[in-house]
């Protein structure tokens, strides 16, 4: 029997394991959250740290694993590919390419030498440099951590009197005390993004969404919902599409899934904001395998152990036009219950699911890993896709106390 060790132990795992069960393998998890729910469907749960690559290599060597993979949990994938580069195991790309991936200081570094559009961008280690740096950029700005996910510490800055407060909200969330300071980009638009999928490098499926946010929010860079297909233009997609395949032919990327963010802006020009060579957070590789009668998740798994990957080999075609919506409160409070209008279930809800029971306390969304749920819709059109979404409140509700 295979042996496919997972790194981390959130929900977004439960699909992973039970497509390595359905393929016969065995499937352990590990990571130094030991109440995580992933590890209770796992074979078996080892409690240690994801960032801790050494650790991570002793453990699979110990355990003769026959792949390693950090599906939708972006800080165990540069431990994944190290892992998987010293023992030899079926790996997404190399420990460097995914390293310049992972972190957005070298990744935009390799994207403006070698042509890309990117955004005005450079790396620090504390405030001061930052300070020294204000007449390098246009304001606004973004400051992140160079290796966090999730919008977790990143912050909008109109002017270099509000830097203080994003630089140590982003240096709090890093794993390695660096931040990026970058140029913000305005967008026409969505942004969109999406999981898409290499085989050998080559970019056969390319899924964009559309990715919608509550702007005046406590979380306004992290999505409270994703539609498909993307609203992008079909030249704009075309072009997004070519550079993201010149991207995984530059670094060198071999088989995988990659979450991806990327806009237009409006001089016309497409930006590539993140790719990672992992499926992405908010079930978004669930949704694709209903949307397009492709198992994304089974041959993630699939290419994990070197198994040939089945079933792709075109770009998406949507049986309908689909919604992710990312359930969570606008509110600290507790949660009593979902409400939903019975004829809008009927109608479009095809599937919801709760993190949360009544009675546990919810906080108000800040981040990516403040969700209390999903719901998962479809509609026959565009046109009524857009309608729904836009007075979701009527239909749709997160009773907190």
């Amino acid at each position: 029997m295979k042996k496919l060790l997972l790194l981390g132990g959130s929900r977004f795992l439960i699909p992973v394991i039970e497509s390595a069960h359905r393929l016969g393998y065995a499937a352990v998890t590990c990571d130094n959250l030991p109440d995580n729910i992933a590890h209770r469907y796992s074979d078996a749960y080892y409690n240690v740290s994801i960032i801790d690559k050494d650790a991570v290599l002793a453990l699979a060597q110990e355990l003769k694993i026959d792949g390693i993979m950090s599906f939708a949990c972006d800080p165990g994938v540069v431990t994944a590919a190290y892992v998987a580069e010293i023992m030899g195991l079926p790996t997404c790309g190399s420990y460097e390419s995914v390293t310049i991936l992972q972190n957005k200081v070298l990744f935009r570094t390799f994207l403006e030498k070698n042509g890309f559009h990117v955004p005005k961008a450079r790396g620090y280690g504390c405030l001061n440099d930052v300070l020294e740096d204000v007449d390098y950029y246009q304001w606004p700005v973004i400051v992140k951590p160079v290796d966090s996910a999730g919008s977790k510490g990143v912050t909008k800055v109109d002017s270099p009197a509000e830097l203080a407060d994003a630089v140590a909200l982003a240096l709090k969330y890093s794993f390695t005390n660096r931040v990026i300071v970058e140029e913000y980009i305005e967008k026409v638009g969505y942004t969109t993004g999406s999981d898409s999928f290499s085989i050998d490098g080559k970019l056969v499926y390319a899924s964009f969404d559309d990715q919608h946010f509550n702007e005046g929010s406590f979380s306004p860079f992290a999505p409270t919902a994703h539609t498909w297909p993307s609203s992008m233009p079909q030249w704009a997609q075309d072009e997004l599409r070519s550079e993201l395949q010149r991207l995984l032919t530059l670094l060198g990327m071999k088989t995988s899934l990659y979450n991806i963010e990327a806009r237009l802006a409006p001089n016309g020009k497409v930006y590539i904001m993140e790719v990672s060579p992992r499926a992405g957070g908010n079930r978004l590789s669930e949704v694709l395998t209903m949307a397009t009668n492709v198992d994304l998740v089974t041959n993630a798994v699939r290419a994990a152990v070197g198994e040939p990957v089945v079933g792709i080999d075109s770009d998406p075609k949507y049986n309908g036009h689909w919604a992710i919506l990312v359930l969570h409160s606008k509110k600290d409070g507790v949660f009593d219950s979902l409400w939903i209008d019975e004829e809008f279930r009927k109608r479009f809800v095809v599937e919801t699911k709760l993190d949360v029971f009544s009675g546990n306390k919810v906080f108000s969304f800040r981040m990516a890993n403040q969700t209390i749920g999903s719901a998962i819709l479809r509609f026959e059109t565009a046109q009524q896709l857009n309608h729904y979404m836009e007075n979701l409140d009527q239909y749709i509700k997160v009773l907190v106390k």
